[in-house]
């Protein structure tokens, strides 16, 4: 196993994801890898890095926020690199995050051809599914992709 004081420079850690070195500085502001210092005072990153950022990498693709990711991430233990269990821990919190994307997206593609409950009245149809703009008593945005029904206002 190497050791993490000597570990990967940023350099070869850059090569290994294909980020830039400002990238996995930025992710390192954000707490999704934490180097060491070795003696000279440069950063050192252990293998469980790669997996991190690669991580992270999908994560922001799908769409979540770093703050979330770099939350989910600090449960991984510094000391070892982190095991099967440790990844199915963190899987289970993104995994109900992804159904309810899921039920989201497809409230959306459903309901995308006709009056989504903006409030903006802009089209001809809303004069039916949100006369004089009920949608907006429950609040700001899309009210029924949002969860609202339309008997409710």
């Amino acid at each position: 196993m190497q050791n993490r004081q000597q570990g990967l420079t940023i350099g070869d850690l850059a090569d290994r994801t294909g980020l830039a070195v400002s990238a996995i500085r930025f992710y390192e502001t954000h707490g999704i890898v934490r180097p060491l210092r070795n003696t000279g005072g440069h950063r050192r990153y252990g293998r469980s890095d790669l997996r991190r950022l690669s991580f992270a990498m999908i994560a922001q693709r799908l769409g979540f926020p770093l703050a979330e990711i770099a939350a989910h991430l600090a449960a991984l233990p510094d000391e070892r690199a982190p095991d099967k269990s440790d990844w199915e821990a963190i899987a289970t919190g993104f995994r109900q995050r992804i159904a309810e994307r899921i039920a989201s997206l497809q409230a959306l593609s459903d309901k995308l051809d006709g009056c989504i409950g903006c409030g903006c009245l802009s089209l001809d149809r809303c004069a039916l599914y949100n006369v004089n703009d009920k949608a907006a008593q429950r609040g700001a945005g899309p009210r029924w992709l949002m969860g609202d029904r339309s008997e409710d206002v």
